[in-house]
């Protein structure tokens, strides 16, 4: 039931109830305000006071006076009606929900009576600022626990109303009666606080739901980063499995049109061929060696597009041979056959789309061959939908007869498919991402606090 209203705000109002009162009543010339607190503590504190001048003019203000009711203020079980303790009109205020008068303070059995500062006692009116229950907590029931009285009853439990403060205005002693016109203007004017007060709760309320709103924004925009960054990476592991399908691609078709190859041109007879020569230098198994030959047995396991082999080819085989040889007292003819391998090795790169090799392979029409090289020959940079609509297109005809054609056909369809999944993914994500961060803040807002925003 707090009211959480910002305390320079809250004092403020309290000031102008106040100022109203004293400027409006002449016998007036002292107010205070109490905050009661949220149940079941019901803390009463004293939230500001004000003194009039003489000439009615200036008012004073602040806690200049030690009162129990100071901050951090009073529970509900140090001021309500218990036996062996002076009654007080805080406890009649709070759990009556009723004012209290004080028309003679001498007799007053409520403990009530200060001094105005020259000895004399003053009679004073307590007026309790309420707000309906309905008001506070539209379209819900409160979940807090009231509290009881000493009898053990539960206080404000049968009634549509919440204390939320207490006005206490005192007056020039014997100058105010129970039900007066000046007691009548307090109710009133206490009213008009608590609609003040209950608006500016609402107000805090729709700062919070506005702080909540760019919370969940930030948290959502996190989420779905998150899922972007993750889109991003699933994109990029099957763009290489589409690579690597089209290597196995190219690996079936050159072990088809390279089978009558001359001796010593081909991807393995090169690298056969230097690890001999890098056999007969004696020093394969030391460290430099051993890893030159791992670098060539490994380009057998590769089937790059012919300008990335190589370029793999001159840094980690032939720069490695390079300083291979010049680490080693060696003669020039090793050096001039190792460069003469290397060229092959490279060359080889490219058999398998060399004109006269690929049109010397009867059996599939001419238009099929020159596309078919024309693709799987490609160094592409992403996902092409068109690309592989052709790849699947041609692995269709039964002309191009590949050892394990309907299989690379069946995996690049699926991952074409989980290729556009994922870039919708992506897309959608993007989109999501935009419309949170620049979605319209005012109709959330509606459906998350029962205002009606301008």
């Amino acid at each position: 039931m707090s009211l959480n209203i910002d305390k320079l705000t809250l004092e403020q109002a309290c000031k102008n109830i106040i100022e109203t009162i004293l400027l409006c009543l002449p016998n007036a010339y002292k107010g205070t305000v109490y905050e009661i607190g949220a149940p079941p503590q019901l803390v009463a504190k004293r939230i500001t006071s004000g003194i009039i001048d003489s000439q009615r003019r200036n008012i004073s203000w602040g806690l200049p006076e030690k009162s129990e009711y100071n901050p951090p203020g009073r529970v509900w079980l140090d001021y309500r009606d218990e036996p062996g303790r002076p009654l007080e009109a805080m406890a009649w205020c709070v759990e009556k929900q009723k004012s209290w008068t004080s028309e003679s303070p001498e007799k007053d059995i409520r403990r009530t009576a200060t001094s105005d500062g020259r000895g004399v006692v003053d009679s004073h009116h307590m007026e309790p600022v309420l707000i309906r229950k309905e008001d506070l907590f539209p379209g819900e029931e409160p979940s807090f626990e009231y509290p009881c009285n000493f009898s053990g009853e539960i206080i404000w439990q049968d009634t549509d109303y919440v204390v939320v403060a207490v006005i206490k205005i005192h007056f020039k002693a014997n100058t105010i009666k129970t039900n007066s016109p000046e007691t009548k203007i307090i109710r009133k004017l206490s009213r008009i606080l608590g609609t003040e007060l209950l608006s500016y709760r609402l107000h805090e309320q729709s700062i919070q739901a506005m702080r909540d709103l760019a919370r969940d924004k930030l948290n959502s925009c996190n989420i779905l980063s998150d899922s972007l960054r993750n889109t991003i990476s699933k994109s990029g592991l099957i763009f290489s499995l589409i690579k690597q399908e089209l290597g196995f691609l190219r690996e079936q078709w050159e072990s088809l049109v390279l089978a009558g190859v001359d001796s010593g041109r081909t991807k393995h007879q090169v690298i056969s061929a230097l690890n001999e020569l890098l056999a007969s230098t004696g020093n394969q198994e030391d460290p430099m060696g051993k890893t030159l030959r791992q670098a060539q047995d490994r380009f057998l396991e590769l089937s790059l597009p012919p300008e990335r082999g190589e370029n793999w080819v001159r840094m980690q085989i032939e720069e490695r041979w390079g300083q291979f040889l010049a680490s080693r007292q060696l003669d020039g003819r090793l050096k001039e056959e190792v460069a003469e391998k290397i060229l092959l090795l490279k060359r080889s790169l490219y058999l398998g789309k060399d004109p006269g090799i690929v049109s010397s392979f009867n059996g599939i029409p001419e238009e099929i061959k020159m596309e078919w090289v024309e693709l799987i020959y490609r160094d592409i940079e992403s996902i092409d939908e068109v690309f592989l609509d052709r790849i699947i297109h041609l692995l269709g005809h039964e002309e191009l007869k590949l050892p394990y054609k309907e299989k690379s056909r069946k995996s690049l369809i699926k991952l074409k498919a989980l290729a556009k999944i994922i870039g919708e993914l992506e897309e959608n994500t993007n989109l999501v991402l935009r419309r949170v961060l620049n979605g319209n803040d005012k109709k959330l807002l509606s459906g998350k606090i029962s205002l009606n925003l301008p």
